[in-house]
């Protein structure tokens, strides 16, 4: 038997699914089905910030992550019928209990923002900062929504779907920034000399 399907895990899923049912109750929320078990939810992005402080002011005080699905299709470059482009996934739990359950939003590609979640969890800076960097979802209010591992001026997305499993010029913006090195006042002292690209904030 799956750990995720264990009676533990089973009476678990129960248990969050009643408690999150009231949270959520006041946003409309769409249940959606996942392998695991864990109870899903879709709401709009324009009460997603409320949901999950309503979930949160009602014991899930654990942000577990923060990621995003690209529904784009590498057949055919299309996303299909009746979706919006991007999932943005936020799972949340019960610390004491492990309760777990998930929040979804659908974005649009060409709006592609939710608002941020750091005043309710601090930690969300860096995976919303790694959900910006790997798909290009903004998130708005974030105290500084920069690139967590590319380089800041990369350009591109690498999780979104049209990304080539080889890469996209991975030597460029070393190379601009070497020549620019190279062509600097010798007298300038390396620490105002132009920074690296790959220098982190």
């Amino acid at each position: 038997m799956s750990s995720h399907h264990t009676p533990a895990h089973v009476a678990g899923h129960t248990a969050s699914k009643a408690r999150a049912d009231g949270l959520l109750a006041a946003f409309e929320p769409r249940p959606v089905a996942t392998r695991c078990g864990t109870p899903s939810y879709v709401v709009a992005r324009e009460v997603v910030h409320d949901a999950l402080a309503a979930l949160r002011a009602g014991g899930y005080e654990v942000l577990s992550f923060i990621t995003a699905v690209d529904r784009l299709s590498i057949a055919d470059g299309r996303v299909p019928q009746g979706r919006a482009r991007f999932l943005l996934v936020h799972q949340i739990e019960v610390l004491d209990t492990a309760e777990a359950v998930r929040v979804e939003t659908e974005l649009t590609e060409a709006d592609a923002t939710a608002p941020t979640v750091t005043d309710l969890w601090p930690g969300a800076s860096f995976m919303e900062r790694e959900v910006y960097d790997m798909f290009g979802i903004r998130f708005d209010g974030h105290p500084n929504l920069t690139r967590l591992l590319m380089p800041d001026g990369y350009g591109h997305h690498p999780l979104r779907k049209e990304f080539p499993h080889q890469g996209i010029e991975p030597d460029r913006l070393y190379r601009e920034w070497d020549e620019r090195r190279r062509a600097q006042d010798p007298s300038v002292p390396p620490e105002e000399q132009a920074p690296s690209p790959f220098q982190r904030r």
